[in-house]
């Protein structure tokens, strides 16, 4: 009878053991592996569950600059003002970020929010439509190269540091592509377009490189540098704001679908999972007709 006692404990310890593991195993990654740095800023907008802040640099990670952070909870936004002056925590994993423990410290005065208007790039007297960048292959390229195509065009560079901005915005179109490419009678007629907003760095072999991280076709995605003015105007003209800091790139997202008629469709102002609405707007997309081209 010892022996069975001994036995039962034995099998009692190893199966709280193994439900300690596989409790630990099943924990979010997003919070056990996620690195952890100190932050100050001022508070810029506040739009739950995200929160616009113009921060210092944060020390072993990033420069100082203005960008939008997610929370966990919409509550830790509650009482929280532009203007605020804050310190937190930002926690970032391999595939997200957020902040936490927000704390008041003060306030400044800020004028009020631009509420400029977009203009966006599918104008036919605009200029860069024909202006001919540099692609991933080395190749000439330009954005009235697609006719009849239906288009995604985003805007990125490949330093940027947080998961969920310019890498979201990759692995959307590199999702979007595969789902598009893999239809069983599907469109033929559409191509992805990113254009880096950092040429100094972004080369054609380092977007070459990039562009293999993410499967991508050229085929069906090219990723585009140029001449800095040039690729600032289209920039502007698609209504993305940059800011240069130190390395850095502060700057707002603009994902747009341009109908194989050549006018504008659909702007996504976002960063997030946006692949299955990007390979629904590519279809209505391709499938547009030469009946509502704008008369020139």
């Amino acid at each position: 009878m010892p022996v069975m006692r001994s036995w039962r404990l034995f099998t009692s310890v190893l199966l709280s053991a193994l439900l300690i593991a596989l409790r630990a195993s099943s924990a979010s990654p997003s919070i056990v592996d996620a690195r952890v740095f100190l932050a100050r800023g001022v508070v810029e907008d506040v739009r739950p569950p995200s929160v616009t802040i113009k921060h210092e640099a944060i020390t072993n990670y990033m420069a100082a600059m203005t960008m939008p952070f997610k929370v966990k909870s919409a509550s830790e936004l509650t009482n929280l003002e532009r203007g605020d002056q804050i310190t937190f925590e930002l926690h970032v994993t391999e595939n997200e970020s957020w902040i936490a423990k927000i704390i008041k410290v003060g306030n400044v005065s800020l004028p009020a929010l631009s509420t400029n208007s977009v203009a966006v790039v599918h104008d036919e007297k605009f200029a860069l439509l024909h202006f001919k960048f540099t692609n991933e292959l080395g190749q000439a390229v330009s954005l009235s190269d697609f006719p009849g195509q239906a288009l995604a065009i985003t805007f990125f560079y490949t330093r940027c540091p947080l998961p969920e901005f310019c890498p979201r915005l990759s692995k959307n179109f590199s999702e979007a592509s595969h789902q598009l490419a893999a239809l069983t009678n599907g469109p033929t007629n559409w191509h992805f377009i990113s254009v880096s907003f950092d040429p100094e760095f972004d080369s054609p072999e380092i977007l070459h490189s990039y562009g293999q991280l993410y499967q991508a076709d050229p085929a069906h995605w090219s990723f585009l540098t140029g001449p800095k003015a040039q690729i600032r105007e289209l920039a502007e003209r698609s209504g993305v704001t940059l800011e240069n800091t130190d390395g850095t790139i502060n700057h707002n997202f603009r994902t747009m679908i341009i109908g194989a008629n050549g006018q504008l469709q659909m702007i996504f102002p976002t960063s997030g999972d946006l692949s299955d609405q990007i390979v629904a707007e590519m279809l209505k997309a391709a499938a547009a007709t030469n009946r509502t081209v704008a008369q020139k």
